[in-house]
């Protein structure tokens, strides 16, 4: 079991469930705006939202942005402590820093005594794309082990000032490095870990990314807090993280929809039924399993665990309850289970 910290409210290791991550991509400096986009994040199921704060005016926004927002906020920080210390003394519930960029250890163990003044945790973040030129010429590149010992070695900076509410992070655009990267450290320490693939890309070949190297090492146990990174709204990163949450088994909120992937006998729209399903009940957190299925021959007996479902037919389709017999609809399929969704939820 690692250790457990607590970023704002939200646990993070010591067995606490795996909490999910995204980072504004507002200007810090525009409170309004970065506010909208951390209650949008909130909305669609984030626990934990990161800012970047790269100057003054960024770090004096952190006192109105987390009077306000609905989950707890994390500082990015780099090259400048002061930064830090600010962004603390105006309330910030977490840090990301890297010890090797701010300055040495004096501003190190300013920040130390900072973080233990204010309760707060802090996460070194090692990117591959950030590795020290003495571990890259040591390792000959950005390899599993180097992304490891830099991390260790900025946490024992850290550790000297006798801090120890810490996060760590080793990522890069490798998938099988980035996964190598976790279980190494995994076996090296028991700091609770955030893991991701950074710079994933763009919806799509990003999510398969991102599902690979997270459930990966989620299936494994490792992992305590997630952030899928991808490039646009960072919405989009709440809702595949957790899609990955729970096809790993870790989450069960919310409604999942098993559909299937159609073939000649295929008598409705599935793609459009399943989609008009989804985007209409993301706001449901109650566990609820959908099928939508193409034909009458195989549909109710591949989609018999579903709370609901509809199997397509040549003049409409079958609606099947659990616990309930089966019965013929007409019309707009896709409202029927929308309406039978919310019936099962209690609205």
């Amino acid at each position: 079991m690692t250790r457990q910290v607590n970023a704002g409210g939200v646990l993070i290791g010591g067995g606490a469930p795996v909490s999910i991550q995204s980072m504004t991509n507002t200007d810090t400096r525009d409170a309004a705006a970065t506010l909208e986009q951390i209650r949008a994040l909130a909305q669609a199921g984030c626990e934990i939202v990161r800012v970047s704060v790269y100057d003054e005016k960024c770090a004096d926004n952190v006192r109105t942005l987390v009077d306000n927002s609905p989950v707890p906020l994390v500082a990015d920080i780099h090259f400048d402590h002061t930064l830090a210390i600010k962004a603390l003394e105006n309330g910030i519930n977490k840090v990301r820093i890297n010890p090797g960029n701010i300055g040495g250890e004096n501003n190190v163990r300013r920040l130390a005594d900072c973080l233990k003044t204010h309760h707060v945790p802090v996460r070194i973040g090692v990117n591959g794309g950030s590795l020290e030129k003495e571990l890259l010429k040591k390792y000959g590149g950005p390899k599993p082990e180097a992304l490891v010992e830099s991390a260790l070695n900025h946490a024992k900076m850290l550790e000297r000032c006798g801090f120890y509410d810490i996060v760590l992070s080793m990522k890069c655009t490798n998938v099988p490095d980035t996964v190598r990267a976790a279980e190494i450290a995994r076996r090296a320490c028991d700091y609770p870990l955030h893991i991701g693939v950074t710079e994933a890309g763009t919806p799509g070949m990003g999510n398969i990314k991102s599902a690979i190297g997270i459930g990966a090492l989620l299936l494994e146990g490792i992992g305590d807090t997630v952030r899928v990174s991808l490039t646009g709204d960072p919405v989009k990163e709440v809702y595949a993280a957790k899609d990955i949450l729970k096809a790993v088994g870790l989450r069960s909120e919310g409604v999942d929809i098993i559909s299937c992937p159609t073939c000649g006998r295929t008598c409705i729209e599935v793609g459009r039924i399943a989609e008009t399903v989804r985007q209409a009940t993301m706001d449901i957190k109650t566990p609820v399993t959908v099928a939508v299925m193409g034909c009458v021959v195989n549909g109710p007996g591949e989609a018999r665990e579903a709370d609901i479902g509809v199997a397509g037919g040549k003049s409409g389709g079958v609606l099947f309850r659990k616990g309930a017999e089966p019965v013929s609809v007409k019309g707009d399929l896709a409202q029927a289970l929308i309406d039978g969704i919310r019936e099962i939820v209690g609205e």
